[in-house]
């Protein structure tokens, strides 16, 4: 493009980019019972695929800032959606090994989106509307949660679990090359001769984010939202289906109901934070919400009414899944000038390590007690240490 594009188009784009690789990042999840079905394997070990997956991812977002940097944001997105593509297709393979391989591939394909889009919108969004733009284009998250929700299942009744699984892989290989006439204009500010070091790559965002207090205590703010979110979205159509007796198509569609509520709570608390709360008391009163969602969550057993199941999942989503805007918007505002990415990629991380230690010990709570109704009552201690967290540091942060 010979001219730089505007700002609704780098919001277009990145929103569209992080839709693609979340709802590559949930396809297993939503049919979990049915492709542990196939391998002979408990659903339980979800959790474990979700571990991999951000184990990849939390790699991927510390080496982000350089290649942001060498290679330009949007050709780094590219890469992205392309590793995405290609693991949600290894993952057709019906095999564990394979398996695992393909959820590497899509975190490392998912951690690199985050900080390239950071790097592009922090160069054109005004201070004060920070929170609000941040949170728009995450929104991308909750809304590939839909997506997941509600193509994927019906895919997998109508064709085979595998067709759609191609179908989520097709999709962000066409969404890979749509953005390729972005490259010329955006990643004009691309440095060739920026290395790339994986010491230094891996290394050096840390050294970052822990040497700045409130970069430090978002990032721990992060690790625990991170362990509320996933576990909510990894588990719950397992939840509904083993718990509840829900039938997949049927759970598929309340997951896509609990993320189109986080979609909503992106925006609402983005808004809120910029005009009424700040950043900080806004994720403190998240806390609050996640912490009463997950008690909530666990006495869905004790009633038949699906609108009260609806109302309590959707206030969940809207909270534990609604955070993220508010909190990558405090970074790069807390980051010192020019490195809005790195601080990302670095305190991403962080938020990576929450989602490989959280999953996999909410599927040890319920499979060792028989119960996700008690797995997600436990979800108050991270909340619970969030709260303290954002209240016992709350003067770090540079307004």
């Amino acid at each position: 493009m010979s001219s730089t594009p505007s700002a609704t188009l780098v919001l277009v784009a990145t929103l569209t980019v992080q839709s693609l690789v979340a709802m590559a990042l949930l396809t297993l999840p939503v049919v979990a019972p049915a492709v542990a079905g196939s391998l002979g394997i408990s659903a339980a070990y979800v959790g474990l695929y979700i571990a991999l997956a951000y184990a990849g991812a939390m790699t991927a977002s510390l080496l982000a800032g350089g290649a942001v940097r060498r290679f330009g944001a949007i050709r780094s997105s590219q890469i992205g959606l392309l590793l995405c593509g290609t693991g949600v297709a290894v993952c057709t393979i019906e095999s564990p090994v394979a398996m695992a391989i393909g959820a590497v591939l899509v975190g490392m394909g998912y951690g690199p989106i985050t900080p390239a889009s950071s790097h592009l919108l922090v160069k054109s969004t005004p201070a004060h509307r920070m929170s609000l733009v941040f949170s728009i284009k995450q929104t991308g998250v909750p809304l590939g949660g839909v997506l997941a929700g509600i193509i994927v299942p019906s895919l997998a009744e109508a064709t085979s679990w595998q067709w759609a699984f191609l179908a989520v892989a097709a999709a962000n290989l066409l969404c890979a090359m749509a953005i390729q006439p972005l490259c010329a204009a955006l990643d004009a500010d691309k440095d060739g001769k920026q290395r790339i070091s994986v010491g230094n790559g891996l290394a050096g965002p840390l050294r970052l984010v822990f040497s700045h207090r409130s970069l430090t205590v978002l990032a721990a703010v992060s690790f625990l939202f991170s362990i509320t979110q996933l576990s909510l979205t990894t588990y719950l159509v397992t939840f509904l289906h083993e718990d509840l007796g829900m039938g997949l198509i049927v759970a598929g569609f309340v997951l896509a109901i609990a993320q189109a509520a986080g979609v909503a709570g992106r925006l609402l608390w983005g808004y809120v934070a910029d005009r009424y709360l700040g950043p900080s008391n806004m994720l403190a009163v998240l806390a609050i919400l996640i912490a009463l969602c997950g008690i909530a969550t666990a006495l869905l057993q004790y009633t038949d009414s699906m609108l009260l199941l609806i109302v309590v999942l959707s206030v969940f989503g809207s909270s534990a899944v609604g955070w993220n805007g508010v909190y990558l918007a405090e970074v790069a505002r807390q980051a010192p000038k020019g490195q809005a990415s790195m601080a990302t990629g670095g305190t991403l991380a962080m938020t990576f390590l929450g989602v490989v230690i959280g999953p996999p010990l909410f599927g040890l709570v319920a499979g060792t007690f028989g119960s996700y109704s008690l797995a997600y009552a436990t979800l108050i201690i991270p909340a619970g240490l969030c709260l303290w967290l954002l209240l016992r540091y709350r003067s770090a942060f540079v307004t």
